[in-house]
């Protein structure tokens, strides 16, 4: 199936969660903000929100420094 991640097109695998596909593209979810389909997603509820053709994903990586 097809989604918008980050701006760009992606062809993903059907029936995944927001989770797994975070796991499959080595993502920490401790690490990052989601948001899908214009709603920011609990981490605590990445696993339970599966993903759907045309679904729309922004993932925003925290980056330290100084």
């Amino acid at each position: 199936m097809d989604i918008i991640f980050n701006g760009k097109a992606r062809e993903i695998q059907d029936g995944i969660c927001i989770q797994e596909l975070l796991d499959q593209m080595q993502l920490d979810c401790m690490q990052v903000v989601v948001e899908h389909n214009n709603n920011i997603i609990p981490r605590q509820r990445l696993a339970e929100m599966p993903l759907n053709n045309g679904d729309a994903l922004e993932v925003i990586h925290f980056v330290g420094g100084g």
